[in-house]
């Protein structure tokens, strides 16, 4: 049986990582976590390792290029290349997206009574409550969102108003100093009490009002008082003696100043050789800047290229692993060890499938691997172990007949050669597993009721030194 394809991204495909955990109504699961952000997965991706990750956070991951799963290695469970992540390494997982959609889920959002599903919540309601949090950007208080516009048109402090005189803007903490420079500010006049003289107009007022009271032009040398139409008469000869007195004080002040202006130019002189010799120096700063700035980039360099070979030397492994555990006649059998391990990971959830080495139906034939569920896909989760047989991109694809159409025998060897379960079948030519691929390996198809559990549980004759042996046999009639 071919396995479920993908659906199409839908409308809402989105850019954010998970949802929050506090949005869950009921008890979470590891399940639904997201691999990356550890948050409720959104429009979650499986990889081929089988770990689960939001698509915004699986995008992000590989971003700059090909990662190693992280959960893999803190798992014990890292395996290349399955467990490395790369752009178009994973497929949207759309049964575990329908699952956390259909989700029981509040608002997380102090005092919103809204509840209903994960879906629901992505769709109407994430963004949108009253109750949310937000941020004034004039004077940065926090906010509910239903408080906004109270807030920007009676509370926020730095909003702006129009002045009730010349109906300029200004800030609401500057209406002091506004109502100080404003032209149209309503003045009383001192002399003749007139009221709402417009201070654009107070000084020609007050020029030629009668009983405005101003001091005397002679106020500089000792006449204190304010008259309307005042001619002094302050004694000529107080007026001499202060004169002369101004004078005495004058030519002190001027001495003083010729002895300053002496020592500035000495200072002066100083300061041009202080500023000669930080010139040199930062000259010099500059040019060792540069020098350590082109070292800076040689050792870049160099650790880039040190990257790229460490890079390198890791696919060659994985390529020599892959070539010594490939076969080229149709017939290959996988050793599956640590059995116990491995099935109560898949249990929990944490590396629910495996991928086998891959193998040839000749030297330039089909390339294909297996893909083992120990605990079951499908409608064989959780009571069957599930097996699937999967078409991979090979180097001679072009060279052969699509799409393929050769008789698969998948065997879960018994140990004492005795009773061997053994299941068969001939591709559906129509479904898109056994077309040319396009990818690194097309849709797994196989037998998600390949053997049940509780063969395995009980003393039997398939597990023997904690290790099973999974056989494939590709007919290679008409080849």
């Amino acid at each position: 049986m071919a396995a479920q394809e993908p659906s199409p991204p839908s409308s809402l495909e989105g850019n954010k990582p998970g949802f929050p955990k506090k949005i869950l109504a009921n008890n979470l699961e590891d399940k639904h976590l997201c691999n990356s952000c550890q948050k409720i997965l959104r429009r979650p991706l499986q990889a081929q390792c089988g770990h689960r990750f939001c698509s915004f956070c699986f995008n992000k991951t590989v971003s700059s290029g090909p990662q190693k799963c992280s959960a893999c290695i803190k798992e014990d469970l890292f395996e290349e290349p399955t467990s490395i992540l790369k752009q178009g390494g994973a497929f949207p997982d759309n049964a575990a997206r329908r699952e956390v959609e259909a989700l029981a889920a509040v608002c997380p959002n102090e005092g919103c009574t809204w509840t209903g599903t994960i879906k629901e919540f992505e769709a109407s309601h994430e963004g949108n409550c009253d109750f949310m949090i937000i941020l004034c950007p004039s004077c940065k208080e926090l906010m509910r969102a239903n408080e906004q516009e109270r807030h920007n048109e009676r509370e926020c402090p730095e909003r702006t108003l129009n002045c009730k005189y010349c109906k300029e803007p200004f800030l609401l903490k500057n209406i002091k100093a506004h109502d100080e420079i404003c032209p149209k500010y309503p003045m009383i006049c001192e002399g003749c009490a007139k009221k709402k003289i417009p201070r654009e107009k107070y000084v020609d007022h007050i020029k030629f009002c009668s009983k405005f009271k101003a001091p005397c032009r002679f106020h500089v040398v000792g006449c204190d008082t304010s008259v309307s139409r005042h001619f002094c008469h302050y004694l000529l000869s107080s007026e001499k003696t202060k004169v002369a007195e101004l004078s005495r004080r004058c030519q002190e002040l001027e001495l003083k100043v010729n002895t300053f202006e002496n020592i500035v130019c000495v200072l002066n002189r100083e300061m041009e050789r202080s500023c000669t010799t930080m010139e040199a120096y930062n000259r010099q700063h500059r040019l060792d800047q540069d020098k350590i700035e082109i070292l800076n980039n040689k050792v870049r360099q160099l650790e880039r290229t040190v990257s790229l070979r460490d890079l390198s030397i890791v696919e060659m492994e994985g390529k020599m692993r892959e070539m010594s555990a490939a076969t080229y006649d149709g017939i290959f059998v996988w050793k599956i060890s640590d059995f116990t391990k491995k099935r109560q990971d898949a249990v929990a959830g944490r590396a629910p499938a495996m991928f086998s080495p891959a193998f040839y139906t000749s030297k330039y034939g089909y390339k294909m691997c297996l893909r083992i569920y120990l605990n079951g896909d499908g409608t064989g989760r959780g009571s069957h172990l599930s097996l699937f047989f999967v078409v991979m991109r090979g180097h001679s694809d072009a060279l052969l007949k699509w799409p393929f159409n050769q008789k698969v025998t998948l065997m879960l060897l018994d140990q004492n050669n005795r009773e061997h379960i053994i299941d068969a079948f001939r591709p559906d030519i129509s479904s898109s597993s056994f077309q040319r691929p396009v990818s690194d390996m097309n849709i797994a198809s196989g037998c998600p009721l390949f053997c049940p559990l509780s063969k395995l549980d009980s003393k039997n004759s398939y597990i023997r030194d904690d290790t099973i042996f999974i056989k494939a046999i590709v007919d290679l009639t008409g080849l």
